[in-house]
C-alpha cells in the first residue's frame, strides 16, 4: 500500500528525513510513540466509534482464582475476553518464552462463548502453545503478575489506603505479559479472515486490543482481591492512579527477526510514520493561530517530566535518559530564540539535529501530537503487500545503481574483517528461541538464520560487478541462482519509500535493542527498561484513558499522577 502525502510543493523541500537517516539502526533504537502508534490508534477507534465492555462473567474465589469473561461490543460484532487466574509458586513464575505456568492466561475470543466452547477453552489456554486452542481465539496470551506492585496494592487497598506512588513508580504496571500470539499461530483465527474486517483487519490490533482489555482486568481484580480481604474498610484504586498503571511486557531476540523477515511491513510502519511527520513539518510556524508553540512547549515539559520519574537498572538506558531530560530542559530555556527565524516546523526539527537521537525522536513524537487532522489520516496504513520481485528486461546495472544508491551501508562494509561477521544466529533446538552465537567460538553457525542482509548485499554486489553490466538479470540468475533471493529484496525495497533497516546483525557493537526498540515503538511502548542488550521490559497503556472514558485525545509519555490536585472530583484523601 502506497502511501499518500499533503499536495504540498514543500513536501520534496523537506529532505533531510531521508532513509539514510530514519532507517539508521541507532535513530530506530530511539523511537517513541506517536499519535499512530497502534495502542493510540485502536483507542482512538474505540472512542470513535462507541464500542462497548461489560463483565460477563465474574467467577473468582476469595484468593483470586478462577475464570472471568468480559464482552466487547462493537458496531460490527461481539467478542470475548475470557481470562484464567492460576495459583502457581514463585519459582513457577517466569517471563521468558520456557515457562510452563502463569498467574493469568487468556483469549480474545471471536463470536459467543456457549457451554462446549467454554469448556474447550479452559481445558487449552492455560496450556498456551501445549493446547488444543479452537480457531475460534483470536489471541492467545499470558501474563505473570508484578508480584510487588499487586501485594503492595491489595494490601494497601484492603487497609483503606491508596498504594504508594514511589512503589508504583518502579514498575508501571500489575500485570506483565510474556507472550501474545494472534495471526493463526499455533492454530488460532488467522490473520486472513480479518481483511474485511472494520474491527481488526490492521496488523497486530486484535493483540493490542486484548492486551488493553486485560489491562481493565488487572484494575478490576485489585480492587476486587482488596474488598474480599478488607471488607468494609477497603476502598477502591485512585482514578488518576488506574490511569497511570499500564501492562507490561517483556520481550527478548524474537523480535529482531520478524523486523529483518517482513521488511515490506517496516518499510510500510516507517514510510507512514515519515509521511504523517512530513506533513507536519511542512506547516508554517508563522501561522499559528491555535498555540501550536505553547502546545510544544507543553508537550516537552511532559516529556521532561516522564524520563524524571522512569526508573531502569540499565546504566546506558539511565544515561540516555538523563540527557534526554537535560537537552530538552535547555531547549525549554531557549524556546523562543530556537523557534525565531523558523519559518516551518522543518526549520526547526533541523535546528534540534544536534541533539541526541533520543531528544530528536522525543521531539518528533511531540511534533506529531499538534496536527491530529494530518497525521491521523496516516493511522491507517499499517499492512502491507511483502511481495518481492524482480521485473523483466533489468540488465544487471540496473541493479548495481540500486545497490549504490540505498545499499552503501551495506556495499561499504568489510565482511572479511572478523568484528562484522561477530555474531551468528540461530534457533536454539531446545528452547525454539533465537540465539546468537560467537562465530568460530561457539558451535552452531552451520544452522546459521538468514539475517545477514547486509553480507548478502555486499556479496551481491561484488558478483554483478564481475558480470557484464549489460548482461540481463534473469541470465545472471539462472547462472547463479544464490542470488535470485537476494536480488529480489534489493531491487524491492530498493524502490521502496525507505526499504532496508540498514543494520549489519554480525557486527560485534550490533545492538538487538535498535531492533526491539523500533517494534515496540510502532506497538505505543514506554518506559524501556532494557534488562540487557538483548532483551527489554516496557509498558503497554500506561497513562491511557480507562475503558469507561476512553477518549481519541493525546496522552503522550505517562506522569505519576498528583493525588493532591482534585480531579474528577476525587482528591486522595477522600478516596482513602
Amino acid at each position: 500500500m502506497e502511501h499518500t502525502l499533503p499536495n504540498n510543493d514543500r513536501l520534496d523541500a523537506v529532505s533531510f528525513r531521508t532513509p539514510d537517516v530514519v532507517m539508521h539502526s541507532e535513530r530506530l533504537g530511539a523511537m517513541h510513540q506517536t499519535r499512530i502508534s497502534f495502542v493510540r490508534t485502536l483507542l482512538r477507534k474505540i472512542d470513535k466509534e462507541h464500542w462497548t465492555l461489560s463483565k460477563h462473567l465474574w467467577d473468582l474465589d476469595n484468593d483470586g482464582y478462577g475464570q472471568v469473561i468480559y464482552r466487547l461490543q462493537t458496531p460490527e460484532h461481539v467478542y470475548h475476553l475470557v481470562v484464567f487466574c492460576n495459583q502457581i509458586a514463585d519459582e513457577e513464575r517466569n517471563d521468558r518464552v520456557i515457562a510452563q505456568k502463569w498467574d493469568v492466561t487468556f483469549a480474545l475470543v471471536y463470536g459467543e462463548i456457549g457451554d462446549e466452547l467454554l469448556a474447550n477453552l479452559k481445558a487449552n489456554v492455560p496450556l498456551q502453545e501445549a493446547g488444543r486452542n479452537s480457531n475460534m481465539v483470536m489471541v492467545l496470551a499470558r501474563a505473570n503478575k508484578s508480584v510487588r506492585v499487586f501485594d503492595h496494592i491489595v494490601s494497601s487497598l484492603a487497609e483503606g489506603q491508596q498504594p504508594d506512588l514511589d512503589v508504583l513508580a518502579q514498575v508501571g504496571y500489575i500485570l506483565r505479559t510474556t507472550a501474545v500470539y494472534g495471526n493463526g499461530k499455533f492454530g488460532i483465527y488467522d490473520f486472513k479472515p480479518l481483511d474485511h474486517s472494520e474491527d481488526f483487519n490492521q496488523s497486530f490490533r486484535a493483540q493490542m486490543c486484548a492486551v488493553y482489555l486485560i489491562r481493565e482486568f488487572s484494575l478490576d481484580w485489585v480492587d476486587y482481591l482488596a474488598q474480599k480481604k478488607g471488607g468494609d474498610k477497603a476502598v477502591s484504586l485512585h482514578p488518576e492512579i488506574k490511569q497511570y498503571l499500564g501492562i507490561g511486557n517483556a520481550t527478548g531476540l524474537g523480535m529482531a527477526p520478524y523486523l529483518i523477515n517482513h521488511p515490506c511491513v517496516v518499510d510500510q510502519w516507517l514510510s507512514a510514520r515519515e509521511g504523517a511527520l512530513q506533513a507536519v513539518l511542512v506547516c508554517d510556524i508563522e501561522d499559528d493561530r491555535n498555540n501550536k508553540i505553547q502546545q510544544l512547549s507543553h508537550l516537552m515539559k511532559r516529556a521532561i517530566q516522564h524520563f524524571s520519574e522512569v526508573v531502569t537498572i540499565n546504566e546506558p538506558q539511565i544515561l540516555l535518559n538523563s540527557t534526554v531530560v537535560d537537552e530538552l530542559n535547555k531547549l525549554q530555556n531557549n524556546f523562543t530564540s530556537e523557534i525565531e527565524g523558523c519559518v516551518t516546523w522543518a526549520d526547526f526539527l533541523q535546528r534540534q539535529a544536534y541533539l541526541s537521537f533520543e531528544s530528536q525522536e522525543v521531539i518528533t513524537s511531540c511534533l506529531m501530537e499538534l496536527y491530529p487532522e494530518l497525521v491521523d489520516a496516516f493511522a491507517g496504513q499499517a499492512n502491507a503487500d511483502e511481495t518481492m520481485s524482480l521485473p523483466g528486461g533489468k540488465v544487471v546495472q540496473d541493479l548495481i545503481d540500486v545497490l549504490e544508491a540505498r545499499y552503501q551501508w551495506a556495499i561499504s562494509i568489510d565482511f572479511e574483517a572478523e568484528d562484522n561477521v561477530y555474531w551468528f544466529w540461530y534457533r536454539s533446538e531446545d528452547k525454539e528461541e533465537p540465539r546468537m552465537g560467537v562465530r568460530g567460538q561457539e558451535r552452531g553457525d552451520d544452522k546459521e538464520f538468514l539475517l545477514d542482509i547486509g553480507r548478502q548485499a555486499n556479496t551481491l554486489y561484488l558478483a554483478l560487478q564481475q558480470a557484464d553490466p549489460q548482461q540481463l538479470l534473469s541470465e545472471f540468475i539462472l547462472k547463479q541462482p544464490k542470488y535470485r533471493s537476494i536480488a529480489r529484496r534489493v531491487w524491492t525495497m530498493g524502490h521502496k519509500k525507505m526499504g532496508d533497516i540498514q543494520i549489519n546483525v554480525l557486527q560485534k557493537t550490533a545492538l538487538p535493542m535498535h531492533l526491539l526498540r523500533c517494534k515496540l515503538s510502532m506497538f505505543g511502548a514506554t518506559k524501556f527498561d532494557p534488562r540487557s542488550d538483548r532483551w527489554v521490559r516496557v509498558t503497554l497503556f500506561q497513562g491511557a484513558p480507562l475503558f469507561a472514558e476512553v477518549h481519541s485525545d493525546e496522552w503522550l509519555f505517562p506522569l505519576l499522577p498528583n493525588l493532591s490536585v482534585p480531579k474528577r472530583g476525587l482528591t486522595h484523601d477522600r478516596i482513602a
